[in-house]
């Protein structure tokens, strides 16, 4: 199996701060995090701590699927590491950086996902784009 790495990048009119809180608030990273148009967010679940799990579980036409993982790193407002998966498609962890700098007033966002299998690389990058997009209309 080949991995590859998928880069996102999206400016915020937030802080660093909000923008980061928002990704580790369950009331409002479940309308951005793996919240598809069609589907509905059913739960979120987040221990906000290094070694926590997080699970987002986002119906669509019936069906639950689970985004599943552990939080590596939180360093506030700088960097949020967290691991992923989502067993109903691969069981794999692979891992998510989400680095944060200050812009102006606002903020910029690069996620990096780290051991992507060549099969998922497309999906993937557009699916963390459409992510953050919807995070940019929640968080600013």
């Amino acid at each position: 199996m080949t991995t590859r790495t998928v880069t996102v990048t999206r400016r915020f009119n937030v802080t660093p701060e909000q923008l980061f809180d928002a990704f580790l608030d369950p009331a409002i990273a479940g309308r951005f995090m793996f919240a598809t148009p069609t589907g509905e967010m059913v739960r979120v679940d987040i221990e906000a701590k290094v070694g926590g799990a997080y699970t987002f579980v986002d119906r669509r036409d019936g069906e639950d699927i689970e985004h599943v993982g552990q939080i590596l790193e939180l360093d506030r407002p700088h960097r949020l590491t967290f691991q992923f998966a989502v067993p109903k498609y691969d069981p794999t962890n692979t891992t998510v950086r989400l680095d944060i700098t200050a812009d102006g007033i606002g903020s910029v966002l690069t996620l990096t996902h780290e051991g992507v299998d060549d099969a998922y690389l497309e999906q993937t990058g557009k699916g963390w784009a459409m992510i953050l997009e919807n995070a940019v209309q929640v968080v600013g």
